[in-house]
């Protein structure tokens, strides 16, 4: 069991890295191949914003809007303080290990293997998987812009095959029925989702885009061929962009962004002469229940600034320059954020606000009807959902190389291409981990899964930071040591008052369990297992806080992370510990015993242990 949490050390996580092989066989040491060191602090914001505003803010903050009100602000505020914690401590670790693999490598310098494992599988969930509904939400996006440019697709090629079977078998005698009025399927192409509800209460638009690709597909053997084109498209494009080099690719990143940011602030400026103040009454139409409804989508929004811990090894100087990207990124989208969800709600109410294209909608015809900056914003949503792709392509091919250079994974994963510097293997798989099912599945469901998935990966890195504090006392470090001795449960006990006071039913509502429609007693109750779990947690933390000398930052970040995990509902949790479970076998049947700890109890290494003295030398020099 001890085997199971066995940890490396610092100076050997840097001294693998140095050596650039995937074995403690120093034999196989190729000259030293490693990854080319391109990226400065400019370069490393653009990547971290890049990867931050995507889908959820073109999208999501609509939901979240209509659903909290102009008060939304506040759940912004909090899950960026939220991440802030996190990124601190996830700064503090970047300066100390400035090697690709984010929290994996975190993770297994102060938790050990097995956690190291979970949390680099976990990661899977946020990287390659969360890229399979960018990839599908791009291309609807794309899909949608030509066609207000007069370009249209044939359905069957820009939607995935489950979608439209399914839609097909649930709602074709709705469309059936709207055609039997006298209605035509193009006409209802182009109609509105108003429009549509006018018709007959079950047409969406994506009701009707369904229909139109099952019907028109042609059928081979019996198989409606239907497939996301674009999508396939976009996943070829980045990761050939990833594959040759990372040069390549941060240009292409910086342009987006810049670009991107560009059009956020024209929308925020012009919006802001729109902007009516009587529609920010009432603030928080729907109160603190309201407001937390948008936790997924709002927390959606802020995921990808943990993704710039993978480029470590491409970074010019990471100890500097690291930590500073993730602070910067994390607080310009902050306030982009925030002002661009005051100008939404206050240009038109926030209960018309419940629109998959919420900054499109604000300009049309049904808010301020400026065209022309609705055609900017479907094009800038584009732009932007195609450097979150970019960023997640580039972490997830270096994730699989971290955990390969251990031996959790075979070595081809680490193996790093002699003339583009990267991990070519690593960067294919993750193309065709992306473009295969982005071809066929409906994956809307994995938004959640990769909110709670990166939630967790959060939670761990600042509990490894809680671990490893007493290590790093007496050295510079990125993130002060404050006591919680005094702070953290007087804190705690005014955000509970607060809460209190503006949800006052809040501790009946805990213990009352009221099951909906046709669900069990026992399921309703399962709805509470999060909070309970977390409250535990949280009473241990406060506890360990009045004993002993513990980081109130590490503290903060976990208790905001796991609190956020609470509200995403017992049935992500379910799928989530599915997926663990699965990443706990190839653990056991294949990580466990290649792993090069496991290799080096048995066959311990020569007694000048540390790499060539050649390799660390062209690691050193590289950094400088």
């Amino acid at each position: 069991m001890r085997n199971l949490f066995r940890k490396k050390s610092i100076e050997q996580i840097k001294a693998d890295a140095a050596a650039g092989f995937t074995a403690h066989d120093f034999s196989e040491l190729e000259g030293g191949t490693h990854l080319r060191r391109s990226l400065g602090l400019f370069d490393l914001t653009m990547l971290g914003i890049a990867a931050i505003i995507g889908a959820g803010i073109f999208a999501m903050v609509g939901q979240a809007s209509y659903d909290g009100g102009p008060a939304v602000i506040f759940l912004f505020v909090f899950s960026a303080i939220a991440c802030g914690f996190a990124a601190l401590c996830y700064a503090e670790f970047a300066s100390r290990i400035p090697i690709a693999g984010s929290a994996y490598t975190y993770t297994y310098a102060s938790m050990g293997e097995l956690i190291a494992w979970i949390i680099g599988w976990d990661l899977i969930v946020e990287y390659a998987i969360g890229n399979i509904a960018v990839a599908i939400s791009w291309s609807d996006y794309f899909t949608g812009m030509l066609r207000g440019y007069g370009i249209n697709i044939p359905a069957y090629l820009t939607m995935d095959y489950l979608t439209a079977s399914r839609t097909f078998e649930d709602s074709h005698k709705v469309i059936e029925g709207a055609i039997a009025q006298g209605q035509t399927l193009e006409a209802m192409r182009n109609m509105s989702g108003d429009a549509l509800g006018q018709i007959s209460e079950g047409l969406t638009p994506r009701v009707v885009e369904a229909y139109a690709a099952w019907n028109s597909a042609p059928v081979v053997g019996g198989w409606h061929v239907v497939v996301d084109l674009p999508a396939l498209m976009i996943t070829f494009f980045i990761t050939t962009l990833v594959f040759i080099g990372i040069r390549e690719s941060k240009l292409a990143a910086n342009v987006m962004t810049i670009l991107k940011i560009g059009i956020i602030l024209l929308v925020i400026s012009l919006g802001f002469n729109y902007v009516q103040p009587e529609n920010w009454s009432p603030f928080a139409p729907n109160g603190v229940e309201g407001i937390l409804k948008g936790v997924a989508g709002v927390f959606f929004a802020y995921i990808g600034f943990d993704a710039l811990a993978t480029t470590a090894e491409e970074a010019k100087d990471p100890h500097r320059d690291l930590p500073k990207a993730m602070i910067l990124s994390l607080v310009i989208c902050t306030v982009l954020y925030v002002a661009l969800a005051l100008v939404l709600t206050g240009m038109v109410s926030y209960k018309f606000l419940n629109v998959g294209d919420p900054l499109a909608f604000v300009f049309g015809p049904e808010g301020v009807n400026i065209p022309w900056v609705a055609q900017v914003i479907a094009v800038s949503a584009v732009i932007a959902i195609g450097t979150v792709f970019l960023v997640f392509q580039l972490g997830q091919p270096r994730l699989w190389m971290a955990m390969s250079r251990d031996g959790l994974l075979p070595k081809i994963f680490s193996s790093i291409h002699p003339k583009f510097k990267t991990p070519w293997f690593s960067t294919i798989i993750t193309g065709l981990v992306v473009a295969i099912p982005a071809l066929f599945m409906n994956l809307e469901e994995v938004t959640d899964l990769t909110v709670i998935g990166t939630l967790f990966a959060f939670v761990l890195v600042c509990a490894g930071m809680l671990v490893k504090d007493k290590e790093f006392e007496g050295s510079k470090r990125f993130v002060p040591h404050i006591n919680s001795r005094f702070i953290l449960l007087p804190l705690l006990l005014a955000v509970l008052f607060t809460v209190y006071y503006f949800n006052p039913t809040m501790f009946s509502d805990f213990f009352s369990v009221v099951p909906e429609g046709d669900e069990s007693w026992l399921r309703a109750l399962s709805h509470k297992i999060p909070m309970t779990v977390y409250l535990l947690v949280a009473a241990g933390i406060v506890g360990a806080s009045l004993w002993k000398n513990i980081s109130l930052i590490p503290c903060l970040g976990l208790l905001s992370c796991g609190y956020l995990m609470t509200e995403l509902g017992i049935t992500n949790w379910e799928r989530f510990g599915i997926w663990l479970a699965i990443g706990l076998l190839i653990y056991f049947f294949y990580g466990y015993k290649n792993s090069n700890l496991n290799k080096a109890e048995n066959e311990p290494l020569p007694a000048d242990g540390p790499p060539p003295p050649d390799a660390a030398e062209e690691l050193k020099e590289e950094e400088e």
